[in-house]
């Protein structure tokens, strides 16, 4: 099953022992309470007892997180649209609407269960059972390209491009409003929100928690109300396209977490059915961790964003 993940650091406040954990190592506290109860948890090298204790600043504090106990993912005959495929690596387009990998409320009809039928089993098995082959992932409504490793050694070179942030990564999206200026650099730190532990927000530059963000955008096409926009990572945070454009004002149309349309807008998703961010993995460029070759794939606007923008255009 692997080995625990150890995370430690120093406390910098004067807080309950499970809110300042959740806080700094990315965990609910309800999960910290667990690894408390479990033993999992030392501060100042003498395990914790209370989720309830009050710390000190400075205290330097472990986690021993175990690895997931995932059930092993089943093959599924579901369609996929395969970009490009060797026996290292396969880019899909992803629909809107799929999941990526197996989890609680989505135990099978997600990417992992199709690769696992089309691949006849031959995935990379670093990111476990649960999610062979998985590099990164999309969230489940917003569609395009992503790249799955078939072998170990592909895993472990496409992860180092992520975590150097070399990749080309190319997002279209749709939003309210329009953009001033039309073409922007969105640079803040990203974490778990304070009220909703299933959001992500912008943090204060200050905070030790989250990470940097980097977004770079450009309006494509200004739109009735709304702006056809492409979004360039140059890191790659949990839903950074969204908390971004969110932030200066410009939420995704359709984003059900993060914005809605205007007034004038709402009646037209209405009406289209449309009933998800409006994004899209346009783009997706990097080095074959094998052969060293420069790839790059590119995907047209699914139907359901070309009729957005048709509807919506000037």
């Amino acid at each position: 099953m692997g080995e625990a993940r150890v995370i430690e650091g120093v406390l910098d406040g004067t807080q309950r022992l499970d809110k300042a954990l959740a806080d700094v190592a990315d965990l609910s506290r309800e999960r910290v309470k667990a690894l408390i109860a479990e033993g999992r948890v030392s501060l100042d090298g003498v395990p914790a007892t209370s989720g309830s204790a009050k710390v000190r600043p400075g205290a330097r504090y472990a986690i021993a997180v175990p690895p997931p106990a995932d059930a092993a993912a089943m093959p599924q005959a579901i369609p996929l649209s395969i970009v490009y495929e060797d026996d290292h690596l396969v880019v899909v387009d992803k629909p809107a609407g799929m999941v990526v990998h197996p989890a609680a409320g989505n135990p099978d009809g997600t990417l992992v269960n199709a690769l696992l039928h089309h691949c006849a089993g031959r995935l990379s098995g670093i990111g476990g059972v649960a999610r062979p082959g998985i590099v990164h992932r999309i969230d489940k409504d917003t569609s395009g390209l992503l790249v799955v490793a078939k072998s170990d050694v592909a895993h472990e070179g496409l992860s180092r491009q992520f975590a150097d942030h070399s990749l080309e990564r190319a997002y279209l999206a749709v939003v309210n409003g329009h953009p001033r200026p039309a073409a922007g650099r969105i640079e803040t730190r990203i974490g778990r929100s304070d009220s909703n532990r299933k959001k992500m927000a912008v943090l204060p530059k200050d905070s030790s928690r989250g990470k940097t963000a980097i977004t770079r955008y450009t309006t494509v096409r200004s739109l009735d109300e709304c702006s056809l926009i492409e979004c360039r990572l140059e890191t790659g945070r949990t839903h950074q396209v969204r908390v971004h454009m969110s932030s200066i004002g410009h939420a995704l149309l359709g984003d059900p977490v993060y914005g809605r349309a205007n007034s004038q807008l709402r009646p037209l998703l209405q009406r289209l059915g449309f009933r998800r961010q409006a994004l899209h993995a346009a783009v997706l460029g990097f080095s074959h961790p094998v052969t060293g070759q420069a790839v790059r794939f590119t995907s047209e606007l699914p139907p359901d964003m070309k009729e957005l923008i048709d509807e919506t255009g000037h």
